[in-house]
């Protein structure tokens, strides 16, 4: 698994994406925030503030942490409206424009843009993703992205889809999209996105389902990128069903060291919610 990792991670630190050094940052937070956290759950709250907290408490780099169960509306937050380079994680808003925008115009996928858009997610394949961004453009994009409500995520520019700036609130946004009825993805869109998400190949399976429990159905999209400035940027978003609870995780990170030490912070973090939701 971590060979299969170690890979994929080094094609991406030496392709395209990561000669964008030039494109513009993202601005850490000028302090270090607190987790918050709000339930209709006695206690629950207070817990994972405090589980959240500890699992972070000796990881470098900035990290950030969006969860929601709507089984007993608990929402934690850590830096939600810090940004970050997208990396892969965007390939689950390519998916959902191109999903949307098909709706719009009452077609169904293309057979190849079925077999583009399951390489993207399941495989993470970047080629795929390309072209799937400059069939899309900036416009439908932009326009996916206004209809999400997801007034924070910025398009990379010049076709660098991996350099679009996302953060905690806007991907919360997006998962709530993806796994409840609403008016801009169907309920087929939605489906496919889910069933994608589902099938992701065994060696990019880490990051938040860490620490799910054997009845939980899980979806996960993650992304990695390593740049000159801020390190490697590993993110992972997921989301979850199953013993009493549904519910979604964002976490992003940068100023990683290396792709491993983020995978662990973001496993240390997933560990504990899994565990604090299903004790609840």
């Amino acid at each position: 698994m971590t060979r299969g990792i170690a890979r994929h991670a080094k094609w991406i630190a030496t392709g395209a994406l990561a000669a964008c050094v030039a494109a513009a940052t993202p601005a850490a937070a000028a302090t270090a925030p607190a987790v918050s956290c709000t339930s209709a759950k006695a206690g629950l709250a207070d817990k994972l503030k405090r589980d959240i907290t500890s699992a972070l408490s000796h990881r470098s780099g900035t990290i950030a942490v969006g969860l929601y169960d709507r089984t007993t509306k608990t929402t934690c937050t850590l830096r939600s409206s810090t940004a970050y380079d997208s990396a892969s994680v965007v390939k689950v808003t390519v998916l959902a424009t191109l999903l949307w925008d098909a709706k719009k115009h009452n077609r169904y996928l293309t057979d190849r843009e079925v077999t583009l858009t399951k390489a993207m997610i399941t495989k993470s394949d970047n080629d795929a993703t390309s072209k799937l961004w400059r069939q899309l453009g900036l416009t439908k994009i932009k326009g996916f992205l206004s209809a999400a409500g997801m007034t924070q995520t910025k398009p990379g520019a010049n076709g660098y889809w991996g350099l679009t700036q996302i953060t905690v609130t806007d991907e919360q946004k997006l998962l709530k999209l993806v796994t409840a009825k609403n008016t801009v993805l169907s309920d087929n869109a939605r489906a496919y996105i889910l069933k994608l998400m589902g099938q992701v190949i065994s060696s990019q399976r880490w990051g938040t389902p860490y620490g799910a429990g054997s009845g939980i159905s899980w979806h996960v999209k993650n992304g990695w990128l390593q740049r000159s400035t801020h390190g490697w940027r590993v993110h992972s978003v997921g989301t979850f069903k199953g013993g009493g609870h549904d519910y979604m995780i964002t976490v992003l990170t940068h100023g990683n060291s290396t792709m491993n030490y983020g995978i662990t912070t973001i496993q240390g973090v997933a560990k504990v919610i899994h565990r604090d939701l299903a004790a609840s």
